[in-house]
């Protein structure tokens, strides 16, 4: 497993458009794909999940991928959250 933490800093948090360009990225790996927030931890391939969690500006989630291509989701999923989310 390999997991990484992130910081969001859009003024939005994570909203619809973003949440689902997170859960379009998940799904194209293998991988079983995590987000955690709050201690709350839901499937990233979930858009419901991941709404649910209500993510605003300033927090702190945590990814977290376990499978055959693992390392690949998770270089994907920073990639969209540097580009769109946070650092």
């Amino acid at each position: 497993m390999t997991e990484k933490t992130f910081t969001i800093t859009a003024d939005t948090g994570v909203h619809a458009r973003p949440a689902t360009l997170l859960v379009n990225k998940a799904g194209q790996f293998e991988s079983e794909v995590e987000i955690s927030y709050n201690d709350k931890t839901v499937n990233l391939k979930s858009i419901m999940g991941v709404m649910s969690l209500g993510i605003p500006k300033g927090a702190k989630i945590k990814i977290s991928a376990n499978g055959s291509d693992e390392n690949e989701a998770l270089k994907g999923i920073e990639e969209v959250i540097k580009e769109h989310l946070g650092e």
